[in-house]
């Protein structure tokens, strides 16, 4: 019988059984991370772990090398990111699922990140460790296992960026929307404690990530999230959508709630706010959303 295909979320209850019946068919990606202490994610895979799961850093993995022009977290030569995944063991087709227990934010960077690379079988744990527990399942304390190298290859992407000279000729045809994950505070250009310069994308809308989610850290229902993400975008398709947040991390979770939400085609502005302001020519707005 073959295997379901998730493209999305998971649930703890169907990864459990995936793992018991074919643990060989799902590949299991701790992304845990603490942008305030960096090691913290791994240091807590090391204590314990969803079994069977290899662990993703966000600045060593799942970011390339940051120049001070391109953002905090700039994408991965794809190139570079095959062979970290082929080191892992990923086989062409193979079911990934990534997990945090923040929210899934860091699981949507991966999540994001193998669809550009052409994966579409890779889903993030719904509600992650928190949720895993919450449902009986057990952690483990073993390394992870060592992995025989895989025979995956990058594909043409499923996902879609864009860059800073892109989003500059948007200001002027406002063909786009541009949507920021970040939190309203950040947004309006109040408490900036990470990047150098506070405030936003002119005509960059705001859709804070974190209310995606239900109070216990799943995501919402698929038409309670296009009802909220249609109240921002308004009648602009969402391939007309370009998302946002501080470093291209947060806006994954939007791109995935909007995927959940049978809105599809949305873009990534990769670089985000901190590629945007480290180049004082680009203009600034504060204050709430318009």
């Amino acid at each position: 019988m073959p295997h379901t295909h998730y493209t999305t979320l998971i649930s703890p209850d169907n990864l459990a059984e995936r793992l018991s019946s074919a643990p060989g068919s799902v590949l299991v990606f701790d992304c845990s991370f603490d942008l305030a202490n960096p090691d913290a994610g791994e240091q807590a895979f090391a204590a314990s772990h969803i079994p069977g799961a290899h662990y993703l850093h966000l600045d060593r993995d799942l970011s390339g090398p940051k120049t001070g022009k391109n953002g905090r977290h700039p994408l991965p030569a794809r190139d570079a990111l095959v062979e970290t995944l082929v080191k892992h063991g990923l086989k062409q087709h193979q079911q990934v699922v990534a997990y945090d227990a923040q929210g899934g934010c860091y699981a949507a960077r991966l999540w994001w990140l193998l669809r550009w690379l052409g994966h579409d079988s890779v889903a993030v744990l719904d509600g992650g460790v928190q949720a895993w527990q919450a449902a009986g399942q057990k952690l483990d304390t073993a390394a992870p296992p060592v992995a025989s190298r895989g025979d995956f290859k990058a594909a043409a992407p499923l996902a879609v960026t864009v860059d800073a000279q892109h989003l500059l000729a948007n200001m002027k045809t406002g063909e786009q929307v541009v949507v920021d994950a970040r939190a309203p505070d950040r947004y309006r250009g109040e408490n900036e404690t990470i990047d150098p310069v506070a405030g936003h994308i002119p005509g960059a809308l705001n859709r804070f990530f974190k209310n995606n989610l239900t109070a216990d850290g799943r995501f919402k229902s698929a038409h309670t999230l296009r009802e909220e993400f249609s109240a921002v975008i308004g009648q602009k398709q969402p391939e007309h959508v370009v998302l946002q947040c501080g470093s291209g991390v947060t806006a994954c979770h939007n791109a995935l709630a909007m995927e959940v939400a049978g809105l599809h085609g949305a873009a990534l502005y990769a670089g985000s706010w901190s590629e945007w302001c480290a180049d004082p020519s680009r203009p600034v707005a504060t204050g709430p959303n318009p």
